[in-house]
């Protein structure tokens, strides 16, 4: 069974910088993509991506909210994607979520494209 365990979050001051990790196992074969999506406390509580690699280039795609601000990386002798976050705003204040896909089909940046998801950290950006 595929697991993504991440790791990082927690309280930032606007401005800041912060990592999140997630490391997965449990596959044999390498996912098609794997990304972040963040989701706000209601009323704004839609599952939104981040950004998104695709493992097999390593091309990248990001929101138009965080493009210049995140990178998502990866390293794949770890099995880990990473997500580096600066510049941060109490705006990106969300619980961060880690996913994959599988299947054939680019539909990575979607939440419903998702195959396995992470538990989420929660991220705060507050002074």
């Amino acid at each position: 069974e595929v697991q993504l365990v991440e790791s990082g979050g927690g309280l930032v001051q606007p401005g800041g910088s912060l990592r999140l990790s997630c490391a997965a196992s449990g596959y044999t074969y390498n996912p098609l993509c794997m990304g972040w999506f963040r989701q706000a406390q209601a009323p704004r509580n839609e599952r939104e991506v981040v950004a998104i690699i695709y493992t097999a280039g390593g091309s990248t795609d990001y929101a138009d909210s965080v493009e210049g601000r995140f990178t998502i990386s990866q390293d794949n002798a770890k099995n880990t994607v990473y997500l580096q976050m600066s510049s941060l705003k109490p705006e990106d204040t969300a619980m961060y979520y880690c996913a994959a896909r599988f299947r054939p089909g680019d539909y990575c940046t979607t939440a419903k494209g998702m195959d396995y998801w992470a538990k989420g950290t929660l991220v705060t950006i507050s002074s």
